[in-house]
């Protein structure tokens, strides 16, 4: 029984976005593991920007020292 938690960005990803990444993950697993898709759970959390943290800083603050590099 598979359970796979995504978090990505709270920035806007559509109903169809995330659906397709919960089949596309689900079939990975059916692929890969043989795993069966009635009992694979795909949950997918939004976290706030100001609530992610990359390489010490809050993600804003680390993209726009990417975008100056």
């Amino acid at each position: 029984m598979p359970y796979v938690n995504i978090k990505i960005t709270h920035e806007g990803a559509t109903r169809e976005q995330k659906a397709a990444l919960i089949k596309g993950v689900t079939d990975l697993l059916v692929e890969v593991l043989d795993k069966t898709p009635a009992t694979t759970f795909v949950v997918i959390d939004e976290v706030e920007l100001e609530d992610w943290g990359v390489g010490g800083l809050p993600v804003e603050l680390y993209r726009q020292s990417l975008r100056e590099s």
